[in-house]
């Protein structure tokens, strides 16, 4: 068993270095994308502070910017969805798919309801807006896949999910009609899944989210691996099921809703990464976590960085970028599930 638990640990290890340097490659290229071109040279000058006062606005006023929160967001991403299948116990489950990126969604068109802005010091309460729209649908959800002889049904987690999303989204897109041109330009390219923060405030903004809660869940990483053992077996071995999947998904909810309050409506990251970290590091969470988050932040930044190369002048939104990939992808795990599912059944 010990030779077994080195095995993993040391292929976890690997993967983890193997990703790392590819993470840094593609932000090295995303810094050099752009309607002006920065050598690896001048960005490497320009980090050390010299380089022209053009090349400083470039890289520290407009791309850095962007690059961290497209770094932060991935890796929330990663971990949210990585949480969302071990306690739903369904891999499959995504928190754009059942339904938590449309309360994030109805959040923020309350905050630019009131605001009117999305720049300045009130860019700091973009995260709580969508996070208390995270919650509130979070709340519905869980209610209606409550039963009160059995607690929360992951099954009906995720159907229930994806039917109050529908719900939802169709109810945001009705609001959001109901703003004026400019803010309603900014919210059709955040629902598309447009990187919007630029501005170092952003930044601020979303990086408490990220180091606060990402380590909380890592150190959960053992309750996230007796759900899979059951509800029944997990409270057999004394862990308290439905305290442990309602803190946890509390943290998830938080942690997707920060991610995409900056980084804009983007979905399946948070169901592509775990799978790839699970496939590269096992299945006991301590391993796969941290891949999961490198294996976010390598999908939207190499997203982001695609979308602004391909077509300029004109910018794809990252969303779209990680859709073309996402979409195929949850179809081959649709059909790849069934034989299991109807075992299951």
């Amino acid at each position: 068993m010990a030779s077994l638990e080195q095995k993993r640990s040391a292929r976890a290890l690997v993967a983890a270095i193997i990703l790392l340097a590819l993470a840094i490659a593609v932000v090295i290229v995303s810094l050099n994308t752009g309607t002006i071109r920065l050598s690896p040279a001048s960005i490497w000058r320009t980090l050390l502070g010299g380089g022209t006062s053009d090349e400083q606005l470039i890289l520290f006023d407009y791309r850095l910017p962007r690059i961290v929160i497209t770094i932060l967001a991935g890796i929330g991403l990663g971990i949210s969805g990585a949480v969302m299948q071990g306690v739903s116990r369904n891999t499959l489950a995504d928190p754009g798919i059942i339904g938590i990126h449309a309360g994030a969604a109805f959040g923020l068109i309350l905050f630019v309801s009131f605001f009117r802005t999305m720049e300045g010091p009130a860019a700091l309460l973009i995260p709580m807006f969508t996070f208390a729209g995270g919650v509130v649908i979070s709340i519905i959800i869980i209610a209606l896949a409550y039963d009160r002889y059995k607690g929360i049904i992951p099954i009906r987690l995720i159907l229930v999910g994806i039917a109050v999303e529908a719900g939802v989204s169709a109810f945001t897109l009705f609001l959001s009609l109901r703003l004026d041109e400019d803010t309603y330009s900014f919210t059709s390219r955040w629902l598309a899944g447009s990187v919007w923060g630029r501005d170092w405030i952003n930044v601020w903004a979303l990086l408490p989210w990220i180091v606060l809660i990402v380590p909380i869940i890592y150190f959960r990483s053992r309750s996230l691996d007796l759900f899979a053992l059951g509800d029944e077996a997990a409270s057999g071995v004394g862990s308290h099921v439905t305290r442990n999947r309602l803190f946890l998904l509390g943290l998830a909810v938080a942690l997707s809703c920060a991610s995409v309050s900056m980084a804009g409506g983007i979905g399946f990251i948070g169901l592509i990464a775990p799978h790839i970290a699970r496939r590269l590091a096992g299945p006991q969470h301590r391993h796969f976590l941290p891949i999961a988050a490198l294996v976010g932040l390598l999908i939207l930044v190499s997203a982001d960085t695609i979308g602004r190369s391909i077509f300029q002048p004109n910018a794809i939104p990252a969303g779209v970028v990680v859709a073309a990939i996402g979409g195929p992808y949850f179809l081959y795990l649709l059909l790849h599930s069934k034989p299991n599912t109807r075992r299951n059944h």
